[in-house]
């Protein structure tokens, strides 16, 4: 391709993007203060998950954060905003402590959902470039993450910006390791590397959950299915016929809509709301297969049936990750099976 610019000197250029970039991280250095103290305090007495989110470039900062908090000894996972609103609410507890990314901290998808978080009972940190933005307001604890200016000449293209957030992040991740006495036995544990291969090439049958299962009949009520939805502790309850043969499932998600679609009558049959035909796992299959069809759909639990369809058991992601066991009556939530 033909360079258009007629410039010739790349390497120039290179080097006043990563200075840009370094002047950006200096300055994000010295604006640290007492909140981002407060916000570490915030995250190492955590009794729940630190939860990631973020839309755009600072969605997939987001990620890596969460990434890197989980893999550091502090339980994490992304939420993306757009499905927060649309049922995925449902994985937020009370002793939750949230992380929101915003350069502008005016992300409309961020924004309306941080009310919500806070009616749950989670702790709302914001990481933004504006204190003086609506994400700031409405904030418990505001993280001040401010660059003089972005690498891309027009200043369009998150690049200085993004490079902060990422780099504040891991101060948090490398403070919280230094908080928490995280040692090389700690990290080999989170970082399993040949075990995590091992776990991946196992059938999904030998790591499924197979006693205590949300499971109800496909002739009970909306108001049943719910009781036992909210006793399962997993977000999702699989719908049966008599002979045990998956027919749906009904999730906390599918609460919420009819909730706001004024739709929830708890009398009628909760085989007429569920979702029927959901996404499922099959006796035998890979880990490592159902693995990436969790990932791909961003759900966190799904249930796991014979050839025949009969139910066999349900999985969820911390047991094809290996991250310890999961306690039905505390487990997180999941947005959809579908």
């Amino acid at each position: 391709m033909t360079c258009t610019s007629g410039r010739t000197d790349w390497l120039v250029l290179a080097r006043e993007v990563l200075d840009i970039e370094i002047e950006g991280l200096r300055a994000a250095g010295d604006q640290l203060g007492e909140e981002f103290v407060s916000a570490l305090t915030a995250m190492a007495e955590c009794r729940g998950r630190v939860v990631i989110t973020g839309i755009g470039k600072s969605g997939l900062v987001g990620r890596k954060i969460a990434a890197t908090l989980s893999s550091t000894g502090t339980p994490s996972f992304f939420l993306h905003p757009v499905e927060g609103a649309h049922g995925d609410m449902g994985m937020i507890r009370s002793e939750d402590v949230v992380l929101a990314l915003s350069n502008s901290g005016g992300s409309d998808e961020v924004n309306a959902i941080i009310p919500t978080l806070r009616s749950l009972g989670a702790t709302v940190i914001a990481m933004t470039g504006n204190t003086a933005s609506a994400m700031a307001e409405l904030a418990d604890i505001t993280i001040e993450v401010k660059v003089p200016r972005e690498a891309c000449r027009m200043g369009l293209a998150p690049t200085s910006s993004t490079t902060a957030q990422l780099a504040v992040g891991d101060a948090l991740a490398v403070c919280l390791m230094e908080w928490k006495a995280f040692d090389k036995d700690d990290f080999r544990k989170f970082h399993p590397g040949g075990s995590l291969g091992q776990r991946l090439a196992m059938c999904v049958d030998q790591l499924m959950h197979t006693s205590g299962l949300p499971v109800v009949d496909d002739s009970v009520s909306v108001r049943e299915a719910v009781s036992v939805l909210n006793s399962g502790g997993l977000g999702l309850v699989a719908i049966v016929d008599p002979g045990v043969i998956l027919k749906g499932v009904f999730t906390d998600g599918d609460v919420r809509r009819l909730v706001c679609a004024d739709g929830l009558d708890m009398e009628r049959p909760v085989a007429s709301v569920m979702t029927a035909s959901p996404r499922r796992a099959v006796v035998g299959e890979s880990s490592a297969r159902v693995l990436d069809l969790m990932e791909q759909s961003e759900i966190t639990v799904l249930p796991v049936v014979r050839e025949d369809g009969v139910l066999a058991g349900m999985v969820h992601l911390h047991d094809l990750l290996g991250k310890g066991a999961l306690r039905f009556s505390g487990g997180v939530g999941t947005g959809n099976a579908r």
